[in-house]
């Protein structure tokens, strides 16, 4: 199944280019967040296999910027708290059919 990735590259405080993929967009009290992780061409497709190895998803505020485009900003930690419980219990604990990547940890876009 080939699947489109939604990429991104994020510019961190020390300029480095990061590239981040996308894996889910929701909203939470009114406003958009994107659920990230960095990026990893080697990373095997079936994330679900016993030997692939974990990765840190980040959350992000989506920031629209102009008619078509969008920005990524950080959040707070204590935000960031209430939405990986938000994301864990009322999106992949549901049963979300959109919800493909489980559950998040306690990483955030700082």
């Amino acid at each position: 199944m080939d699947e489109e990735l939604d990429l991104v590259v994020l510019t961190d405080e020390d300029g480095n280019e990061l590239t981040m993929e996308v894996l889910d967009y929701f909203f939470y009290e009114g406003q958009e967040y994107a659920v990230m992780t960095e990026y990893d061409e080697n990373a095997p497709e079936d994330e679900e296999e016993a030997d692939a190895p974990q990765r840190d998803a980040f959350i992000m505020k989506v920031q629209p910027v102009g008619e078509d485009e969008e920005e990524f900003v950080p959040i707070e930690d204590e935000l960031s708290d209430k939405l990986i419980e938000f994301v864990n219990t009322e999106l992949y604990a549901a049963g979300d059919d959109d919800a493909e990547y489980g559950e998040y940890d306690d990483e955030d876009g700082e």
